[in-house]
């Protein structure tokens, strides 16, 4: 009993390990809802408000609370740092014999010595980051500029895909499309995370076999 009881305990754990959500780069919400008009709006009379007010025949691009932005990933990054040294260094020693030893050893014994040595290292690293996904404007700076917010999650067999973006998007690098390149985004956080679900039968068969390996039969 207290060995089955111990596999099921091992079994809840890696579940709940494997099923956590990874760490993220992004802070803050990553969609917002629409300001809501006024509940009560001025009674003048007139049909136009300037409060909810957007012209039907305008370009739709983002700038309030709640709208949708595309965002063109277009992330490539490369670093090559190269470093070499070396060092080299020699000596010599010369001392004569005395008179009874010179006839064996010789009027003169020398010695040289002679050390060298080099070192260099190279690192490359390249990176790219490509892809589309829609972020929501989650508020609006006092000059205009937008602070976007979004993720996208894609679940495939056992493993998922989380794609987070935020930042602040000034409203003249928006272009046709609504779309804007990740590049024009200020304080730009763009991240790829993946996180892996084993099969509740694949963890029950492997902690099965284990168990059973210690067993004495």
């Amino acid at each position: 009993m207290k060995l089955a009881h111990f596999a099921s305990v091992l079994v809840a754990a890696t579940l709940a390990g494997c099923a956590s959500t990874p760490t993220t780069i992004v802070a803050g919400p990553t969609s917002a809802r629409p300001i809501p008009p006024l509940q009560n709006p001025v009674a003048n009379g007139a049909i136009y408000q300037a409060a909810s007010y957007r012209p039907a025949f305008e370009d739709r691009r983002a700038r309030l609370v709640g709208d949708i932005l595309n965002v063109n990933i277009t992330e490539r990054t490369s670093a090559v740092k190269n470093g070499a040294s070396s060092n080299s260094r020699s000596g010599s020693a010369n001392f004569g014999i005395p008179g009874p030893l010179q006839a064996k050893l010789g009027a003169n014994i020398g010695t040289n010595s002679e050390n060298k040595s080099a070192d260099s290292a190279s690192q490359t690293a390249s990176n790219t980051f490509t892809g589309t996904m829609a972020v929501t404007v989650v508020e609006v700076l006092s000059n205009g500029n937008l602070v976007v917010a979004g993720e996208k999650q894609v679940a495939m067999d056992k493993g998922t895909e989380f794609i987070r973006v935020s930042g602040v998007v000034s409203p003249d690098t928006i272009g046709a499309g609504n779309t804007v390149p990740s590049t024009a985004i200020a304080d730009a956080r763009v991240e790829y995370r993946t996180n892996t679900h084993l099969d509740r039968a694949e963890l029950t068969s492997m902690a099965s076999r284990f168990f059973m390996s210690l067993l004495p039969f």
